[in-house]
């Protein structure tokens, strides 16, 4: 049997010297990544593959770009559009890989542009803007900010994070008219600032990642087919993701599952700290495995190797992507290469090539 191959996608800000996307080929013996090269592209901020596995999406200041991935995992520059709106932060795709969805920081609107056959990025379908203040008018909560968008396939739906207004809306998407339509509000805690969301086990779980409340919140859907009005999700836990004082003076920021699903990962900036916790594999719910502190400095994003024993963290402010591994029974992680130097990283996609 063929052994298996992965690359990363590292998305960076391309305000100093770096080049864009950089591919980083990954040794699956040791888990340990290296630079191959740099794809040119804007401020790629954000990079996502397709369901598909044949392309690669990217923001970028003039809009949203796709590339096709080789066949040894380089890209292939496709085409560029603009989304309607300010630059985007996150993105998303269908299951089918028709539509891909656009989050917007500075302007709150979630943008929706149709994918081509051929894997190019179309026209807009849809754009909807947030609108109104959070409890704060003079700082973050001024305006809002949609920080992650994603999709619950389940329910056919679509999350948007909204962290200046404290909310989580989900919204009923037409896959005919890739039209949005509100649906619910999830009303996280005043001044938690909610960063991402994911939705797992069978489309019946929420997580989601409050950036200043230093917290995962889970919630719970509805059985399938069974969306009434006031009974859509509920909330069941909320834990910490760090200890103590370390809750003061940090900001959670980044947020990965183990393929496996039986851990997640959280990346905390200012502290430099990772946390990782066990998954109930009955009900869903998160118990603190360990947290440690990380190499490099602003740490926010962070990904589960495929085996699901290796992490890597990107140190945004010290241009540093390092790779730990762990110690699940005995409760710790130690760094298990040389951090690579790539100049501000500030996203990564690890993907298994055909």
């Amino acid at each position: 049997m063929a052994e298996e191959r992965y690359v990363a996608y590292v998305g960076t800000y391309t305000r100093g010297k770096s080049e864009g996307i950089y591919i980083l080929d990954i040794d699956t013996d040791t888990w340990t990544p290296t630079v191959r090269k740099a794809v040119s592209a804007y401020n790629p901020s954000d990079v996502l593959v397709s369901n598909s596995g044949e392309y690669l999406y990217c923001t970028t200041d003039q809009g949203v770009a796709s590339f096709k991935i080789m066949p040894d995992g380089d890209l292939e520059f496709m085409n560029l559009q603009w989304t309607g709106g300010m630059r985007g932060c996150y993105l998303e795709t269908d299951d089918e890989d028709n539509y891909l969805f656009v989050a917007g920081f500075y302007d709150g609107r979630i943008s929706v542009m149709h994918l081509n056959d051929d894997g190019t990025i179309g026209d807009i379908s849809d754009g909807v803007f947030h609108q109104g203040m959070g409890v704060d008018a003079s700082g973050r909560n001024l305006m809002p900010h949609i920080t992650c968008v994603k999709m619950a396939p389940d329910l056919k739906g679509l999350f948007a994070v909204d962290n200046g207004l404290d909310q989580v809306k989900s919204y009923d998407f037409d896959e005919k008219t890739g039209k949005l339509k509100l649906r619910d509000i999830i009303r996280c805690e005043l001044d938690s600032h909610p960063r991402l969301v994911h939705v797992d086990w069978q489309g019946q779980i929420v997580y989601i990642l409050m950036e200043t409340a230093n917290q995962v919140a889970v919630y719970k859907l509805p059985e399938r087919g069974t969306l009434e009005e006031n009974s859509f999700i509920k909330p069941i836990q909320k834990v910490p993701t760090l200890a103590g004082e370390h809750r003061r003076h940090s900001a959670s920021f980044g947020m990965d599952f183990s393929r496996d699903r039986k851990h997640l990962f959280v990346s905390n900036t200012t502290t430099n700290i990772a946390s990782i916790f066990d998954i109930d594999p009955d009900t869903g719910l998160l118990t603190m495995n360990c947290f440690g502190s990380l190499s490099g400095d602003y740490p926010k994003a962070i990904a589960a190797m495929p085996d699901g024993e290796h992490f890597i963290a990107l140190g945004q402010n010290t241009g540093t992507i390092t790779t730990y591994k762990v110690n699940y029974e005995e409760k710790y992680f130690l760094m298990s290469a040389k951090p690579l130097l790539v100049e501000q990283p500030n996203s990564i996609y690890i993907h298994k090539l055909a």
